[in-house]
């Protein structure tokens, strides 16, 4: 493997693994923007993982136990692959909103400790998907297949020529998610400082007392926020069990845990979130590939190459964020249930 292929291939992977960070990062600060303490980012990633993942095995034609290609439609044409995915996107959005739904009524309405909620919703998920998925499948089935032919190649797009660089870069791992999370991160941008939505849910994450006082409704706009972050989150869980490929476990590897280290390094601001997102994605990414790559030292000790890397964007994780933390400005009145009588 030649220099510019490695190189095309981390970096095209590098965003491949950013995409769900970005995603689930993004919607944990809407959450706590608008004052709500969203710990449950992991749990809406897996349910937004198992109904997305089914969705597309539904959709899809089997040869015996193997997913061959997509359904076949009452005409007898294959449905097409892209839409299968946005329909699979869609029910995984909607799988978080629901779950997130949870957080939000034992937070706002029985005004319940965020912390604890999130944690409760965290256990739940996975032991949930695992009950589901064996309803589903058979007992002891608890992989979901991804199939490979949902991937946005080269071919798509009709190039038939060698892979090069920008090949590697672009199109070698590319999913409708990536899109669909550059469009997302644009629309999080504009929304929060362009619009009067974004203002009065800022407004109720600072101070929802002066918020209520010029008539903005603190308990709808906590609840948007939940409910937003449950959209990302559930597309995000998606994002990275078919960036992670073969099937999903009801697991997404600690990435929603991660994504809240993303959101706190990022400072709650979308842009910082993206840079922050590539950083760690990077380190993911570079982890996986360092036994690759002739350059990089062995790790002297017999056998650590093997659990060194891996866990290295986790260790940067914790790091940095011990060396940042005292720079991070949270939204003041996160994790603090609102009550009008206080007022």
């Amino acid at each position: 493997m030649n220099f510019w292929t490695l190189l095309g291939d981390i970096l095209g992977n590098t965003i491949l693994f950013a995409v769900p960070l970005l995603l689930v990062a993004i919607g944990g600060m809407y959450s706590e923007r608008s004052g709500i303490i969203n710990l449950a980012l992991e749990g809406i990633m897996i349910i937004g993982a198992l109904a997305g993942t089914l969705m597309i095995n539904i959709l899809s034609t089997f040869d015996g136990k193997q997913n061959i290609g997509p359904l076949l439609t009452a005409n007898g044409q294959p449905m097409g692959t892209q839409t299968i995915v946005l329909i699979a996107v869609l029910t995984a959005a909607v799988a978080g909103l629901i779950f997130s739904l949870l957080l939000a009524f034992a937070s706002i309405n029985l005004k319940a400790d965020q912390t604890i909620g999130g944690t409760a919703l965290n256990l739940l998920a996975p032991a949930l998907s695992i009950v589901i998925t064996w309803a589903v499948q058979g007992q002891g089935l608890s992989t979901i297949v991804i199939p490979s032919w949902i991937r946005l190649n080269a071919a798509a797009f009709g190039i038939t020529q060698q892979a090069n660089f920008l090949q590697n870069l672009v199109l070698k791992n590319l999913f409708l998610t990536t899109p669909l999370a550059i469009v997302l991160f644009a629309a999080a941008v504009i929304l929060l400082y362009k619009t009067r939505f974004g203002l009065r849910m800022r407004s109720c994450g600072e101070h929802p007392q002066a918020a209520d006082s010029v008539g903005i409704n603190v308990y709808k706009m906590r609840y948007a926020g939940v409910m937003i972050s449950g959209v990302l989150a559930g597309i995000g869980g998606l994002a990275f069990a078919v960036a992670a490929g073969g099937g999903f476990q009801s697991t997404v590897a600690g990435y929603g845990f991660l994504a809240l280290a993303v959101m706190i390094f990022g400072n709650w601001k979308p842009f910082n979130i993206l840079g922050a997102a590539l950083f760690f994605a990077f380190f993911k990414v570079f982890g996986s590939f360092a036994g690759s790559i002739p350059f990089i030292p062995k790790v002297p000790l017999k056998g650590a190459d093997t659990y060194f890397w891996p866990v290295l964007p986790y260790v940067v994780t914790m790091v940095l964020l011990a060396l940042t933390s005292k720079r991070s400005r949270a939204p003041k009145a996160e994790g603090i249930p609102y009550d009008k009588s206080t007022r």
